[in-house]
């Protein structure tokens, strides 16, 4: 496919990906509170799932999961991240969304679970605390070693929109000379 016409397709992919963002949360919400579910279950909280609601109660706590719970702008932040980035092959751009997306949801659910044991263990202050400091810090800089991550696995040597605007003045140089 010419440069151009993949070009227009990635930057049009990445504006629908815009128009469909509450996709995310309809995906990935029931699979964050059933495997956080799931993950405290096995380590012998006694959760309720109230799948429903999207609360689990434990320990007399409900834990009601807003949409901001799902970490739905990372999974977008990681299409864009894909879709903006050139010279990436569309199977290798789907199999990075699936493992991108995978380290996600298995990092969002280990940080929720950490969060609800703190809540039990400690105090609802302490909870808000380290909740303010994971959500505030550590989320966009996990999103950020995980696109690392998967760049290196991949191979992935461009940059999102910075390569594809090199590439445009080198055409267009080109073209003036």
């Amino acid at each position: 496919m010419k440069y151009e016409y993949s070009l227009a397709a990635r930057f049009g992919l990445a504006f629908l990906t815009f128009l469909v963002y509450d996709l995310f949360y309809v995906i990935f919400s029931p699979l964050t509170v059933f495997f956080s579910f799931l993950l405290l279950y096995l380590l012998g909280y006694s959760p309720i799932l109230n799948i429903s609601s999207n609360s689990i109660i434990v320990y007399g706590h409900t834990l009601d999961f807003i949409p901001a719970c799902t970490a739905a702008s990372a999974y977008f932040l990681l299409v864009i991240l894909i879709l903006l980035t050139k010279n990436i092959k569309i199977l290798t751009r789907i199999y990075m969304f699936l493992i991108g997306s995978f380290l996600i949801l298995a990092i969002n659910i280990i940080r929720i679970d950490i969060l609800i044991i703190i809540l039990i263990k400690y105090s609802k202050v302490t909870f808000e605390t380290v909740h303010l400091l994971f959500w505030k810090m550590l989320s966009t800089i996990i999103v950020a070693l995980i696109w690392i991550t998967l760049t290196f696995i991949f191979k992935v040597k461009t940059i999102p929109v910075v390569s594809d605007i090199v590439h445009l003045i080198k055409i267009i140089r080109k073209k003036i000379t």
